[in-house]
C-alpha cells in the first residue's frame, strides 16, 4: 500500500479562497500526550468564522481529545490555542458564553430534575433562549419533570443538545452528539443544526461517524490522522476534485501502476484501486492501454473517502 500526503495545501488549512476570513479557531503546533503516547503531534489548524466542520478520523485518533483541549477542558503539553482571537488557557470567561459544547456521554447532575438543571445552566449565560429550549423539550418528548439520572441514554445527549445550543452560541462543538439518538431523533437534530447555521457568525464544529450527517450540512470535512489536521476542504471540493480509479487485469498487479495526483493506493485482487486528486483522464486511458488494463474511474462517496484516508 503506498500513502502519500493527502494535502496540496498546507495540513489544517482552508484554500485560499477561504483564508482571508478571520479564524474563529487558530491552532499552532498543538501538543498533547497521555503518559508515554504522543496523540497530538504539532498540530496545525483553522477554522473561519461561519463553516461546519466535520472532524473525521478513526477511533483512537484523537477527536476527543482534541475537542476539550480546543476548550481548555484538557491540558496541553505545548502549542497555542485561540479562541475568537484570545489564547485558550482554560475555560472561564466572557467568551464561554459564546460556546456549546455537546460531549460523548452526559452524567452530570443525576439527582437533579431536567427543569432546574436548564434553570441552573441559564443563570450562567448572557443569552438564553428559553422559547426554544420549551419546544425542543415538548417536540423531542423531554419530561421537564423527570430525574437526569432516570433518562436514557439517547434522552441525555438530547438534553446535551438543548442545553449546549439554548445559549445560541456563536461557536458549537459537539462530539459524537448522535451517537445514541434514533435515526427520527437525529434528523431533528440536524434540522435545528442547519438552523442555527443560518444565522450569521455561526460556526459548527463537529466529530461524528455518521458521514450522511455531514453531507446533509454541506460540511467542511477535516481529517485527523497521525496525530495532525491532514487537511480541512469543503465537501463540494472533495467530491469535484477526487476520483477513485481502478485499474483490472488478469494478471493482477504486485503494487498499483504509478499515477500523478494519488493520494492512497492498493492492490485488491486483480485490481489495483487508486484515490487521485485531479486526475487527468487521457493520461489514465493511456495508461491503461500500456498495461493492458480495463480502467474504471468512479466518484467516491464521503464514506468511501473516510474509509480510504483515514
Amino acid at each position: 500500500m503506498t500513502v502519500i500526503d493527502p494535502a496540496t495545501t498546507p495540513p489544517g488549512t482552508m484554500p485560499a479562497s477561504e483564508s482571508s476570513a478571520r479564524p474563529v479557531l487558530q491552532v499552532r503546533g498543538l501538543e498533547k500526550s497521555f503518559k508515554q503516547r504522543q496523540v497530538l503531534k504539532a498540530l496545525d489548524w483553522h477554522v473561519p468564522t461561519g463553516r461546519v466542520v466535520g472532524l473525521l478520523g478513526r477511533n483512537g485518533a484523537g477527536k476527543t481529545t482534541l475537542l476539550r483541549c480546543l476548550l481548555g477542558l484538557s491540558p496541553i503539553n505545548g502549542g497555542s490555542i485561540e479562541l475568537f482571537g484570545e489564547p485558550m488557557i482554560e475555560p472561564g470567561g466572557e467568551r464561554m458564553h459564546r460556546i456549546g459544547f455537546v460531549p460523548q456521554t452526559f452524567d452530570l447532575f443525576p439527582w437533579m430534575k431536567v427543569r432546574a438543571y436548564l434553570d441552573f445552566t441559564a443563570a450562567f449565560y448572557t443569552r438564553w433562549n428559553q422559547i426554544l429550549v420549551d419546544r425542543l423539550l415538548a417536540d423531542w418528548e423531554l419530561d421537564a419533570k423527570q430525574k437526569i439520572g432516570e433518562l436514557s441514554q439517547g434522552q441525555r445527549q438530547k438534553l446535551a443538545i438543548v442545553r449546549a445550543i439554548a445559549p445560541d452560541p456563536d461557536l458549537l462543538v459537539l462530539d459524537e452528539p448522535v451517537a445514541s439518538l434514533d435515526p427520527q431523533a437525529r434528523r431533528a437534530f440536524m434540522g435545528e443544526l442547519l438552523t442555527l447555521m443560518r444565522a450569521p457568525g455561526k460556526t459548527v464544529i463537529f466529530s461524528t461517524h455518521i458521514t450522511a450527517d455531514l453531507e446533509r450540512a454541506d460540511a467542511d470535512i477535516a481529517l485527523l490522522r497521525d496525530g495532525r489536521i491532514q487537511f480541512t476542504r469543503p465537501l463540494a471540493e472533495l467530491r469535484e476534485r477526487l476520483k477513485r480509479v481502478i485499474f483490472q487485469r488478469a494478471d493482477g498487479w504486485s503494487q498499483p501502476p504509478a499515477v500523478a495526483g494519488v493520494m492512497k493506493s492498493h492492490v485488491q485482487g486483480d485490481q489495483a484501486i487508486l484515490l487521485v486528486e485531479d486526475p487527468v483522464i487521457d493520461s489514465l486511458h493511456a495508461l491503461a492501454a500500456r498495461e493492458n488494463a480495463n480502467l474504471r474511474i468512479e466518484v467516491p462517496t464521503l464514506e468511501d473517502l473516510f474509509v480510504e484516508l483515514a
